[in-house]
C-alpha cells in the first residue's frame, strides 16, 4: 500500500486520531501499537518516530481531549466583567449547554470509557483535564478570595478539591444513563437532580457561599439530557 508523505505535525494528529477512534471502539488495553499502525497507514519506524511507545500515544489522546472539553469554556475564565461566582455559574451554564448539544457523543464516550479495558484511559483523561483546568480554577479562585466574594484563603488547594469532586460528574452521569437504559428514566433522571443539587450546595459550604449562590443545575436539564 502506498504511504502519502505527510508533514509531521499532519502524521502526529492522524496518528492521535486512530489512536482516540481506537480507544474508544476496542478499549485501551485491547489496541495494540499494531492495530494504530495499520489504521494510520504508517510503519512501525514512523510511528516511534512520533510516540514512544503506546502511553505515550494515550497521552497525546487525553492531552487533545482535555484541551477540546476546555476549549468551549475558556473565555469565561477571562470574561472581566463576571467576578470569581459569576464565572463559576456561566461556567456551569456553559457545561450544561454543552452536554444537551453533544449528548449522544458523551453518551457513547461514557460507555466506552467506563469499559474495565479503558480504566487506563478513563484516568490519563482525569489527570490531563485537571492539569489544564487547575491553574485557571485557581485563579478565578484567587480573585473571588481577593475581592471578598468567596472563601478560598489557599486558591491551589481549593480549587484542587473543586475539580476532584467535579470530575466525579462523568460516573454519576454514566450511572443515571445505566438506570435509564434499564428502563427507569424517572428514577434516573431523580438521581442525577439529586446529585447535581447536592454537588451546588457542596461547593457552597467549601467556599462560605449563601444558598443558593451555586447554579449547577436546572429544572428538566438531567431528564432533557438522558431523552437527548
Amino acid at each position: 500500500m502506498v504511504r502519502t508523505k505527510k508533514s509531521p505535525e499532519v502524521r502526529s494528529n492522524e496518528l492521535i486520531d486512530c489512536a482516540e477512534r481506537l480507544f474508544f471502539l476496542h478499549g485501551y488495553e485491547n489496541t495494540t501499537v499494531n492495530d494504530v499502525i495499520r489504521e494510520a497507514n504508517v510503519s512501525k519506524g514512523a510511528f516511534y518516530h512520533y510516540f514512544v511507545s503506546k502511553e505515550a500515544l494515550l497521552e497525546a489522546v487525553a492531552t487533545r481531549l482535555a484541551a477540546r472539553n476546555l476549549k468551549e469554556l475558556q473565555p469565561l475564565f477571562e470574561d472581566p466583567s463576571l467576578d470569581a461566582v459569576g464565572q463559576l455559574n456561566a461556567l456551569f451554564a456553559g457545561s450544561r449547554r454543552l452536554k444537551l448539544d453533544m449528548a449522544p457523543q458523551l453518551k457513547n464516550s461514557f460507555n466506552a470509557l467506563f469499559k474495565p479495558e479503558n480504566v487506563a484511559l478513563y484516568h490519563r483523561i482525569d489527570e490531563a483535564l485537571m492539569a489544564v483546568s487547575l491553574p485557571l480554577v485557581a485563579e478565578m479562585l484567587r480573585r473571588g478570595h481577593a475581592d471578598g466574594t468567596l472563601d478560598a484563603p489557599d486558591p491551589k488547594a481549593s480549587a484542587l478539591m473543586l475539580l476532584q469532586l467535579r470530575l466525579s460528574v462523568a460516573k454519576v452521569m454514566h450511572k443515571a444513563l445505566q438506570r435509564q437504559e434499564a428502563g427507569d428514566l424517572d428514577g434516573a433522571a431523580a438521581m442525577l437532580d439529586g446529585w447535581m443539587r447536592t454537588y451546588g450546595t457542596a461547593i457552597e459550604r467549601f467556599l462560605k457561599l449563601p444558598d443558593g449562590t451555586i447554579e449547577v443545575t436546572e429544572p428538566g436539564f438531567s431528564r432533557a439530557f438522558l431523552e437527548a
